[in-house]
């Protein structure tokens, strides 16, 4: 039996693709072992959304071959499609595989213990077809990540991932259906749909899906990954309303509220459609989740622009922000546009943002405190020397249940009536169960 560690980086996708190769490997008689042991093959799935992602992916690489200088060192996902000739050239990599063969990897492999393959690079090129990988089992117990589609065609002109990733393939939905009854039938309870840009599955076939997930017996909730703004219209924003089991928590993809940044940045709509969409949603939810992501210090941003941002924000009033320093992507065109922001300046955009974005979470969390609501519980853990049982709420604020109060009862992967109390710490609500 062959051991084989593994680190994955990036997002869900990547997390979903990782699990599938993982699950692949235990059918195949592999044993997984963490990696930080000695073990015989090291997959290390990379990912290239920023610098910093690259070079983790790299530092990742060269620590597995430190750790077992005779173990096979396998790079996989975005930074190997991004920058193939660097991974080529890197003495600690073994075999590089492309995102489009992630489903081939114990062929590849056990070719490359027999010594049929001659070349460390496994077919990079991007397929047209949607490469099907299949799930039973995930790394969480209660949540499961569905990759719906995978590429993307917008071509944002700071971002690598239609170079990483390819051109839009969307997944059949029988086949997800089938991993999903499957899923469900193991246990698994909620269920977020996730892909590279998973508007470009269409809004009325993600509405068909997603009418066909919500009558799977067992989903108890179904969440969206990243939506484009425009696709919230008012027929979409009606449609999702009336799903039994959809959760209000949405993640509108935002990057700037200033329009000649969006311009700049290729972004297909304005801050206007953006807040369009946002509406809708608030009048046919009772306060949903809306979550975004913003990139502070884009090229040529002058002070002026990141103010209207700054004020877009707090007219959209988001439950969270992921912000993000712009990092300049080689072989983007905004990599060499004009008057590059100094990183002293997106620091301290950085942290406007930061601040105010704390500030509308509380917020938005302080609005549950005495009302009641629903939480899936996924875990139990330790907060500054007491026991919780650990959830979130179908708008996905964290809440924590004393494991004293549940009377020897265990909560993990239970959906549960609760009324919160009052904050246990700034991202978590302590609450009560009626």
């Amino acid at each position: 039996m062959k051991t084989v560690a593994y680190h994955n980086l990036g997002c869900k996708v990547n997390a979903y693709e990782m699990d599938a190769m993982l699950e692949a490997l235990r059918q195949n008689g592999y044993e997984i072992v963490p990696f930080e042991e000695k073990a015989d093959v090291y997959i290390v799935n990379t990912c290239t959304v920023t610098n910093i992602a690259d070079r983790k992916s790299r530092q990742m690489l060269h620590k597995a071959k430190k750790t077992n200088p005779e173990g096979i060192v396998v790079a996989v996902g975005c930074y190997v499609q991004s920058d193939t000739q660097a991974v080529q050239a890197d003495k600690s990599v073994d075999l590089i595989i492309g995102n489009n063969r992630k489903k081939d990897l114990i062929s590849i492999l056990e070719n490359y213990f027999k010594g049929v393959v001659q070349e460390n690079v496994i077919d990079i090129n991007h397929t047209l077809e949607y490469e099907e990988m299949k799930l039973t089992a995930t790394g969480e117990h209660t949540r499961a990540y569905i990759k719906i589609q995978d590429g993307c065609n917008q071509f944002c002109t700071y971002c690598m991932i239609p170079y990483a990733r390819g051109r839009v393939r969307s997944r059949q939905q029988a086949d997800i259906l089938e991993e999903i009854k499957g899923l469900a039938a193991a246990g698994y309870k909620e269920f977020v749909l996730t892909g590279i840009h998973i508007s470009s599955y269409g809004a009325d076939a993600l509405l068909e899906l997603m009418n066909a997930i919500d009558e799977v017996p067992g989903v108890e909730r179904i969440r969206l990954g990243s939506l484009e703004p425009r696709i919230v219209t008012e027929d979409f924003a009606k449609n999702l309303a009336g799903l039994k089991h959809l959760c209000p928590h949405f993640h509108l993809s935002l990057q700037s509220g200033c329009e000649s940044v969006l311009k700049r940045m290729n972004r297909h709509y304005t801050p206007k459609e953006y807040l369009e969409g946002v509406a809708r949603l608030r009048s046919v939810f009772v306060h949903p989740a809306i979550t975004t992501d913003v990139i502070v210090g884009f090229p040529g941003e002058t002070d002026e622009e990141f103010a209207q941002t700054v004020q877009f924000v707090k007219k959209a009033d988001f439950y969270e922000m992921h912000i993000f320093k712009y990092s300049k992507r080689k072989g983007t065109k905004a990599a060499v546009m004009p008057n590059q922001v100094p990183e002293s300046e997106k620091t301290k955009r950085s942290m406007v943002l930061q601040e105010l974005e704390a500030q509308m979470s509380k917020k938005f969390r302080e609005y549950y405190i005495g009302r009641n609501a629903q939480v899936l519980f996924e875990e139990r853990k330790e907060i500054q020397g007491t026991a919780y049982f650990i959830g979130h709420t179908k708008e996905y604020v964290k809440v924590a249940v004393t494991c004293e109060s549940t009377n020897g009862r265990n909560l993990e992967n239970e959906v549960v009536d609760i009324k919160p109390i009052r904050f246990v710490d700034a991202e978590v609500l302590l609450a009560q169960i009626p």
